[in-house]
């Protein structure tokens, strides 16, 4: 009889420190292992036990998920003769898993993410869902204005319900749970093509949003077969099957001359629309650093005239001189450094710091308030550009061209490859090719 036990593969541990729980299958002095799709913090597990801690958001949730997964392991290992390998349970227990639906394995996979407080990824994969959950129950009895109709209204409500704490989050995992109107067999090429016409003509999305939702369908199919629930002869992405191209678009920065107007602007003190401009131009001093990073600063992130923080989205440690523009703006706001709870900006001084999921819709709401006043302030400027948080960032490129070598780029937009700064700054670097036309034209 095989030797069963969950195990944290901490020899796979990934940047944030959370590492894949997976059932340690040991028969015959052989091991196999078969991941469950959780992980967790070496702080939250375990080990001797083979369950998480008190200390992880979720851990009876979670601690019933393995037990079950233990109990149907075991139950296969006494069913089976000692005939069988480690491996050959390995497939058999995955084997457990075979068959679950298209959305039984996206929630799992988004409870993760929650779990593990990526929120932002977590809600953008429950809207694909949604957006899935529409095109499946399309009704070819009404138009195409009824259809459109009806799913905006839809919409509407699950957005309302949210607000006044009517439908969680979780509400919404427990409802694609139940789902199992559509597997992975289904999701054919025909199944794909269909579904990019419905992402265009009755969700309005744009290449790049389609575009999106094609990766994201190769990834779960990927998750699938690798679980077994799926079969890799059924996979739509292979071979001459489905290409998924990602299109580039341009990215376009102000000018020298639109940030001396931005600058200039004379504002209400401590109104939201000053606010607004004093964070979007340190943004744009700190080299583009993100406004859900910036957000987040605190005095404490200050020292010696240098700011020291960790970028969000790569975990990356920062360290960056204080520019006296910046630090002009900064001195503005260190009056109320205790009202803000030491928070540099005011806009995260009333939140929870152990809350993470507050903290995330604090700043998401605060960048939809900002990108609306943005957009007065170009009207104000006489800026005909699309005026947004990340254009600091793009202004940034567009200012420094190739007038800043690309390995200094590299460190101050905190890339972890070259290869992606060099990409990033093409967008900005035009004279060798308006050089080259100006050869042709002007003989």
């Amino acid at each position: 009889m095989a030797a069963i036990k969950i195990v944290r593969r901490k020899n796979k541990q990934r940047k944030d420190g959370s590492a894949p729980l997976a059932l340690r299958i040991s028969k015959d002095y052989k091991t196999n292992y078969c991941f469950l799709g959780q992980y967790v913090l070496e702080k939250d597990w375990d080990d001797e036990q083979g369950k998480v801690k008190r200390t992880h958001p979720n851990s009876l949730k979670m601690n019933n998920f393995l037990m079950t997964k233990l109990v149907e392991a075991n139950n296969i290992s006494f069913e089976i003769n000692d005939g069988f390998s480690s491996k050959e349970m390995k497939k058999k227990v995955k084997g457990v898993r075979a068959g679950e639906s298209f959305f039984a394995v996206a929630v799992n996979r988004i409870q993760s993410k929650y779990d593990r407080g990526i929120f932002s990824v977590a809600r953008s994969e429950l809207s694909i869902l949604y957006n899935l959950e529409e095109f499946l129950n399309l009704r070819t009895s009404l138009s195409k204005a009824q259809n459109i109709i009806g799913i905006q209204e839809r919409r509407r409500t699950r957005i309302s319900r949210g607000r006044k704490y009517e439908h969680s989050f979780m509400d919404s995992v427990a409802h694609f749970k139940k789902n199992k109107t559509l597997s992975f067999q289904d999701i054919d090429e025909a199944f794909i093509e269909k579904y990019k016409t419905f992402c265009s003509v009755y969700l309005n999305q744009k290449t790049r949003t389609i575009t999106n939702q094609q990766i994201y369908l190769r990834t779960l199919f990927n998750l699938a077969i690798k679980e077994g629930i799926v079969a890799s002869k059924y996979y739509p992405f292979a071979g001459e099957k489905i290409k998924i191209r990602i299109g580039s678009s341009n990215k376009i920065g102000l000018t020298i001359e639109e940030i001396e107007l931005i600058e200039g602007l004379e504002l209400e003190n401590y109104s939201v629309i000053w606010h607004t401009q004093n964070i979007w131009l340190v943004a744009f001093y700190f080299a583009g650093i993100r406004i859900s990073d910036l957000l987040q600063l605190k005095w404490a992130d200050f020292k010696n005239d240098r700011l020291f923080y960790i970028m969000k989205k790569n975990e990356k440690p920062v360290s960056l001189k204080i520019p006296e523009k910046a630090m002009a703006i900064l001195t503005l706001y260190k009056k109320t450094i205790k009202e803000n709870n030491g928070y540099v900006f005011p806009f995260l001084k009333d939140v929870d710091p152990s809350n993470l999921e507050e903290i995330y819709v604090k700043k998401r709401n605060a960048t939809k308030l900002f990108n609306k006043y943005l957009k007065r302030i170009a009207l104000l400027c006489d800026i005909d550009k699309n005026l947004s948080n990340h254009i600091a960032r793009h202004s940034f490129g567009n200012i420094a061209g190739d007038r800043i070598h690309p390995l200094m780029l590299q460190k101050l937009y905190r890339h972890s490859d070259l290869k992606t700064t060099l990409n990033y700054q093409a967008n900005f670097i035009n004279r060798d090719a308006d050089d080259a036309l100006d050869s042709v034209i002007n003989f």
